[in-house]
């Protein structure tokens, strides 16, 4: 089953990071997506450049606007999809993750498959 999984990140706390930090951490992270796809579970990793823009359905028509959250702290900076036999082994992965340590989040969601499915 594959799941996205979001990293959330908070900008002024990554600011804060001194270049050594966040160059370790870095380094981190791309040995986390290596071990990844050593273990044949990675299916893409990618990081996602600001800003963000919005298109929803108005009565006038779509508008675009920037960001669904502007007022939130945290922002989705990047994702990863896995492809794994069981949900548990999505959370162990989510909860391995090395941006966790600096206050960021993941969201993990199951990809549907052949249609919506209740849990």
């Amino acid at each position: 089953m594959k799941y996205l999984m979001l990293i959330y990140g908070n900008e002024d706390v990554w600011n804060t990071l001194a270049p050594a930090d966040l160059a370790a951490l870095i380094g981190e992270v791309d040995a986390f997506n290596d071990a990844l796809a050593e273990s044949g579970e990675l299916v893409s990793a990618e990081g996602l450049v600001p800003p963000a823009r919005s298109v929803r359905m108005t009565q006038g028509g779509p508008v675009v606007t920037d960001g669904p959250y502007l007022e939130a702290k945290e922002y989705v900076g990047s994702f990863f999809v896995v492809d794994v036999d069981v949900d548990q082994r999505a959370l162990d992965i989510a909860q391995s993750y090395p941006g966790l340590r600096y206050g960021g989040s993941v969201e993990v969601w199951p990809f549907m498959r052949g249609g919506w499915i209740p849990r």
